[in-house]
């Protein structure tokens, strides 16, 4: 007997906690039915080491006074990993300091994701990627002798060195249910500018750079709503050519009218697009912030989160 009360004693102390801090205790707005549809139950991911040093960043440009010169097998070796010694050009270095190695970035795509965003990109500043974490071994009269700790990729001559700092680490919220359909709060709101490797749709885990920071008291563990504007897909020149459809069903007498023009002639019912309601996408954590952006890290999607898409400050 006394091994079925131990044994039903956590479960029943589970059971406990899951009515606790079930997310459907949570309020549901005013002319709100809450299902799996408009309100899915969230189940986040928590950002590794990995994810969190090698995240990159989009800032104003950094001085280019200490970067790599080379290794120990130069100019036969042009890339260098975990355990390697490399050589850093500069001044300042001292035995047993870390570092930080980075790489000024440019984008061979000239393709922009959204109206304007390579004027907007600009204007924030320039993409870096994160490479490795090293040590100071050694110096000598022109140049550090350094060791490589941590690499997220390997390094190559020209690299930026700057000064090592340790990344905060974010604290998680509780499951909770997302409000897709949720209406704009007012909050301080930006977009997605870039990528992390340039890329134009991300999942869970991916990591995006948005036109917001510190400057709109934006700060490390914060939450952003990723949502996607009934307007965005009707302004994609290839996205938008389904709405160009002759019909979208061939039995309708009068097919609707998609975002009319003077040109139009149709008597079916019209649509603007930019009257459909916003729709959420994901979420998505703050791991690193410079005064005008941030980087986060895609926690919880629920389809594809694209560049460009409208980021907003989730209160929950």
């Amino acid at each position: 007997m006394k091994r079925a009360v131990f044994f039903l004693l956590p479960l029943m102390a589970g059971l406990s906690w899951a009515q606790q801090g079930t997310p459907s205790d949570e309020p549901t707005p005013s002319g709100t039915v809450a299902t799996v549809i408009n309100f899915p139950v969230e189940k986040v991911q928590t950002p590794s080491a990995a994810d969190l040093y090698c995240a990159g960043f989009v800032r104003k440009p950094e001085p280019k006074k200490n970067y790599v010169a080379g290794g120990s097998e130069s100019p036969f070796n042009t890339n260098y990993g975990n355990g390697e010694a490399i050589y850093l050009n500069g001044k300042g270095y001292e035995a047993g300091q870390q570092y930080t190695i980075i790489r000024e970035l440019q984008d061979p795509n000239r393709y922009e994701l959204f109206p304007g965003q390579f004027a907007a990109t600009k204007a924030a500043g320039r993409p870096y990627e994160e490479l490795a974490r090293v040590r100071i071994i050694d110096t000598r009269p022109h140049m550090a002798i350094a060791r490589i700790e941590f690499s997220c990729d390997s390094v190559a001559p020209g690299d930026l060195v700057v000064p090592f700092e340790e990344k905060t680490l974010v604290n998680f919220h509780p499951p909770l249910r997302f409000d897709r359909f949720a209406l704009a709060s007012g909050q301080v709101s930006g977009r997605i500018l870039l990528a992390k490797d340039f890329d134009s749709e991300l999942g869970t885990g991916g990591t995006v750079y948005v036109n917001i920071g510190a400057n709109q008291g934006l700060k490390v563990g914060d939450f952003l709503r990723a949502e996607r504007l009934g307007s965005a897909v009707s302004r994609d020149p290839v996205d938008s050519l389904s709405f160009r459809a002759d019909s979208y069903e061939m039995t309708q007498n009068e097919p609707p009218v998609i975002n009319p023009t003077m040109l139009d002639r149709g008597h079916g019912p019209i649509i603007h697009t930019d009257e459909m309601p916003r729709r959420g996408v994901g979420e998505i954590v703050i791991i690193g912030t410079t005064p005008a952006t941030a980087t986060g890290m895609i926690v919880f999607s629920l389809e594809p989160v694209h560049v460009g898409d409208v980021v907003e400050l989730d209160q929950q």
